[in-house]
C-alpha cells in the first residue's frame, strides 16, 4: 500500500518543485485527493521556497547596510542545493528530509499539503 501511495503522489511531489507556480498547481493537485508522500514534498518545497524569498528580502536590506557580494552568492547556493536535494528525493520516491531545516518545515507547515 505505501509503495502505491508513493507512485500515486509522485507526480505532484515532483511539480511541487518546478517554480512557485508548480508548488501552486500541486498543492491544487493534492487538494482533490489527499496523498501522503505529496504532502511531505509539498511542505518540504514551501520552506525551501520561503527561505529563497525571506533570504533575499534580508539580503537586499544588508546590502544596503553592508557591501559583501558573496554572502547573497552563498545563501542562494546553499538553498539551491536544499532545492535539488528535495526534488532528488520526489524522483526517487523517498521522503527525505532536507537537511538542517527539513524538520522544522513538516512542522511549521504541517497544516499544509
Amino acid at each position: 500500500m505505501e509503495n502505491q501511495s508513493v507512485e500515486e503522489g509522485k507526480t505532484i511531489a515532483v511539480i511541487s518543485y518546478l517554480t512557485l507556480i508548480g508548488l501552486i498547481i500541486a498543492f491544487v493537485m493534492n487538494n482533490d485527493k489527499k496523498n501522503d508522500f505529496a504532502s511531505f514534498h509539498i511542505r518540504q518545497s514551501i520552506g525551501i521556497f520561503t527561505l529563497f524569498f525571506m533570504s533575499s528580502v534580508f539580503l537586499f536590506i544588508i546590502a544596503f547596510i553592508v557591501n559583501i557580494p558573496l554572502l547573497s552568492t552563498i545563501v542562494n547556493s546553499l538553498i539551491f542545493v536544499l532545492w535539488v536535494l528535495g526534488f532528488i528525493g520526489s524522483l526517487q520516491g523517498k521522503k527525505k528530509k532536507v537537511p538542517v531545516v527539513g524538520e522544522h518545515f513538516q512542522e511549521w507547515f504541517k497544516n499544509i499539503g
